[in-house]
């Protein structure tokens, strides 16, 4: 079965694409997959404004979320087109979309908001899109996320102990892989290095850690970001741009006037840095598999790499995953699962009652919805080829 994958994270940059052909092998304890395409389609300039205007601390109205969602549904869409186009068709699509808001308090997700109306997908690709895939977790009592852990869980099961994967996009997320096993986002990844990179020099983000490399560590503004609330809660737990927004940065560095740009970045990839270290070392982790914007990075993964001298830090590409691709790969397998009548979440990741299969199932533009049979047995493990 070819899953194509769609996903914008919180950089919400572009939209992440992989066209997975999957199948189980021998008994059905393992799932093969191969993957086919991926890429990275950047969002038009003027969605992407549009879509940090609308996040917090920003107000925004119903006319802007419902403008959103078309333009958002509309873009992956033609994402979706594109790959279809260069690598074949698509049996089913697993679109996360753009979260918009993840709802937080005092450490319950009370719910979550990720837009992109997959209508568009199922209209011009005329297959079945799953979506919406975070809510289930959510009415379960979970924490909506990592979801990814369910590929880090089946991808790295069985391997020398414990392991970690580690996601470094706009906010860095953990899994141990375990008994039993964790997951839970560790902070800020990129999100703060880029809203400063945005704020000092008007480009994105600190191509290659340059200005990072740069400067020095300011001690009492690392002090200050370290003593955040959040680091000290006890997984599961979840977080997003709701907290670490530009407003939560400048509200920082208003009290260092004498801060350089060089210093500023310095010191905000050293607190990444310390904050991954630190949830590694809590949980023992031996060997750390690193993916997402913040691996290509060299200075942020020097400065990680430098503070674990007894871990071992290799890029999920060592396991066929590149490592820019492993999210949409991860919702490609969340709609391969969600097909077949499997749950999507692992319980113990992400703190709800129980596994549920996730999101809904929007049916093909045109002709009947016709699924697989459902798989009784849950493969026990995932492994890629080509």
């Amino acid at each position: 079965m070819r899953v194509l994958g769609l996903s914008s994270g919180t950089s919400h940059d572009a939209i992440d694409v992989a066209l997975v052909d999957f199948r189980l092998d021998g008994d059905g304890d393992v799932l093969v997959g191969e993957l086919v395409h991926a890429d990275h389609v950047p969002y038009p300039d003027e969605l992407r404004e549009q879509i940090v205007a609308a996040l917090p601390p920003n107000q925004t109205d119903l006319g802007a979320v419902c403008r959103l969602d078309t333009g958002i549904g509309q873009a992956f869409a033609a994402a979706a087109w594109q790959t279809v186009q260069a690598a074949g068709p698509a049996d089913l699509a697993c679109s996360h979309g753009q979260t918009l808001f993840h709802w937080t308090e005092d450490g319950r997700v009370l719910g979550t908001l990720q837009l992109g109306q997959p209508a568009w997908i199922a209209e011009r690709l005329g297959i079945p899109v799953v979506s919406d895939v975070r809510a289930a977790d959510v009415a379960a009592g979970g924490q909506g996320a990592p979801l990814v852990s369910l590929l880090d869980l089946l991808l790295l099961r069985g391997l020398p102990g414990p392991v970690g994967a580690l996601n470094l996009g706009g906010i860095a997320n953990l899994t141990v892989v375990a008994d039993p096993p964790v997951a839970f986002d560790v902070g800020p990844a990129n999100a703060l290095l880029d809203a400063a990179c945005r704020q000092l020099t008007g480009k994105p983000y600190d191509r290659d850690g340059r200005l990072a490399a740069a400067g020095l560590v300011h001690p009492g503004l690392l002090a200050a970001l370290m003593a955040e609330p959040y680091y000290a809660r006890r997984p599961p737990k979840t977080t997003g741009k709701e907290l670490f927004h530009d407003a939560y940065l400048a509200a920082h560095i208003d009290d260092f006037p004498d801060l350089t740009p060089e210093d500023l970045m310095s010191t905000l990839a050293t607190l990444t840095a310390m904050t991954v270290v630190d949830a590694v070392r809590a949980h023992g982790i031996a060997t750390l598999a690193v993916s997402g914007g913040g691996a290509e990075n060299p200075e942020l993964m020097k400065r990680i790499a430098k503070r674990l001298p007894d871990v071992e830090v290799l890029r999920s590409d060592a396991y066929k995953v590149p490592s820019d691709a492993k999210e949409a790969i991860a919702f490609a397998l969340i709609g391969w699962f969600t097909a077949h009548g499997l749950p999507g979440t692992v319980a113990a990741c992400t703190g709800a009652a129980g596994e549920r299969v996730l999101g809904r199932i929007s049916p093909p533009a045109r002709g009947t919805l016709v699924l697989p049979e459902v798989v009784e047995k849950v493969p026990r493990s995932v492994r890629f080829v080509g």
